[in-house]
């Protein structure tokens, strides 16, 4: 008799967290050695895009672009300004419910290893992850973006940017 109770509650756990709502974990805050994001960039190349459906997604509305990107780096956080128009602030280790309009959604943001990493959820479980990092000896960034809906990738694109020296 214990058994089939026991295979009852497993099979109630597993179908309840099929509807379980994704959860964002807080990233680490600490900036690792030596990396400064600082500077202006300037777009090279933009390859991979697929986007099916990006737009039918409330997360879209949080994806900022631009060919020219201005980066400063404090020590608590970044801002990062798209076209001279579109300043976005991150905070280190963030996690906070963040909007535009009326629209809300879960972001937490900071580093994984060299790479800085925001990660975006609206209330319908699409997930938005822009990631930034330095290669060529702090002369490139790079800027990763994937769009999630219903576990199929939507929009993924690579970014180049080059340093514009001053």
């Amino acid at each position: 008799m214990r058994q089939p109770i026991i295979l009852v509650l497993g099979l109630m756990l597993a179908i309840g967290g099929c509807g379980a709502r994704e959860v964002l974990l807080t990233k680490p805050a600490t900036v690792p050695t030596g990396v400064d994001l600082s500077g202006q960039w300037l777009l090279r190349d933009s390859s991979g895009s697929t986007q099916p459906a990006v737009r039918e997604t409330l997360v879209h509305v949080f994806l900022e672009t631009g060919t020219a990107v201005k980066v400063t780096q404090t020590a608590s956080g970044l801002f990062i300004s798209f076209d001279r128009s579109v300043v976005e602030e991150y905070r280190f280790g963030e996690n906070r419910t963040v909007s535009v309009g009326e629209i809300t959604a879960d972001r937490v943001s900071g580093w994984e290893g060299s790479s800085y990493v925001i990660e975006t959820l609206d209330k319908d479980g699409a997930k938005l992850v822009d990631s930034y990092r330095l290669q060529d000896r702090g002369q490139t960034l790079n800027r990763s973006i994937s769009l999630w809906s219903r576990n199929q990738k939507q929009l993924s694109l690579e970014q180049v940017f080059d340093r514009v020296q001053l």
